[in-house]
């Protein structure tokens, strides 16, 4: 439900009822009887609010600290200062330090309160349907940088271990689909386009190399227990007789879901690099008790020429 509440917080009792009555055919009002009340409502009631209207003398603190309060933990409200004209310093002060949208001058003109709360209600919904298209944005992205990160996956293995790649990088999606792996998170605020390419490439170079300085240390294949302890000493997971544990999904899935800008570690390439060097020949399941997942060897897998469109599509639905 979109916030449609107006805030308004005083110490004067009968400006409260009057507020209320003057406005309340507009929009449903909350009231408050100082900066404290005010903080005790928006957090009740926050979700809901569009407008805050603050009067600026009060005991105990003034209300720009209330409008200043709701600017950093509920900046979507639309925050508006009402003021006597000798307290019009106060006011360009906070419009100043962008804690207020507007003020209004003490004592009220109706229709112009009227025309002002109007306007603040607007604004708060047109906040909401710009936050709104932004959050569906990010979530669009977000799937396809998962995507773009699963197939740049697949281009590095075949490069640094052709055999085996493909099945193990199925095997590798598998695991991410079963434990449940998250969307990376990205400060869309922060990144600009080209800029997330770049970091993006940087991290598959940097993957590229610590895939490559795990094979080499790997050595020759083997097989059975000593291919299991091998897992379970490189990623720090559990060694149980035919299988290995994991407690954190992250060692499976933290190539797919760290957040953007990040650089990988060698630790964050070993699941991948065991299942390279071991030619995919593993899966993972589900531990019974569903407290982990549990990594056993497994024969060849018959894959489809279009798994890899079915991994991304399975992993980045929500």
């Amino acid at each position: 439900m979109k916030p449609a509440k107006i805030l308004y917080v005083d110490d004067e009792a009968m400006a409260l009822k009057y507020f209320e009555r003057l406005v309340s055919p507009m929009a449903p009002v909350l009231t408050a009887g100082s900066v404290a009340e005010g903080r005790a409502v928006l957090a009740e009631h926050g979700a809901d609010i569009a407008v805050l209207v603050c009067d600026q003398r009060m005991p105990g603190a003034y209300g720009n600290e209330l409008l200043r309060h709701a600017r950093e933990y509920y900046p979507n409200i639309v925050r508006m200062l009402t003021t006597a004209y000798s307290e019009l310093g106060d006011a360009i002060e906070a419009i100043n330090t962008g804690e207020i949208y507007r003020y209004i001058n003490k004592p009220w003109e109706l229709e112009s309160l009227r025309a002002d709360l109007k306007n603040a209600l607007e604004l708060a919904e047109l906040r909401g349907e710009r936050d709104e298209l932004m959050r569906d944005k990010l979530l669009a992205q977000q799937s396809q940088l998962l995507a773009n990160r699963l197939a740049h996956l697949v281009a590095i293995a075949a490069a640094v271990q052709g055999n085996g790649f493909e099945q193990a990088l199925y095997r590798f999606a598998q695991a991410a689909l079963i434990t449940g792996c998250a969307e990376p998170r990205v400060d869309w605020h922060r990144w600009e386009h080209a800029d997330l390419v770049q970091a993006e490439a940087l991290r598959s170079a940097a993957v590229a190399g610590h895939l490559r300085d795990w094979l080499r240390e790997f050595g020759p294949r083997r097989d059975g227990a000593s291919a299991l302890a091998l897992l379970a000493q490189v990623t720090g997971a559990e060694l149980r007789g035919d299988h290995v544990l994991f407690s954190d999904r992250a060692a499976l899935s933290a190539l797919l879901s760290a957040g953007a800008g990040g650089t990988p570690e060698a630790g964050d390439c070993a699941w991948l690099a065991w299942l390279l060097w071991q030619m995919g020949l593993a899966q993972v399941d589900a531990s019974k008790d569903g407290r982990g997942w549990v990594v056993r060897l497994a024969p060849d897998v018959a894959l489809q020429t279009d798994w890899l469109a079915d991994a991304i599509e399975s992993i980045g639905r929500p």
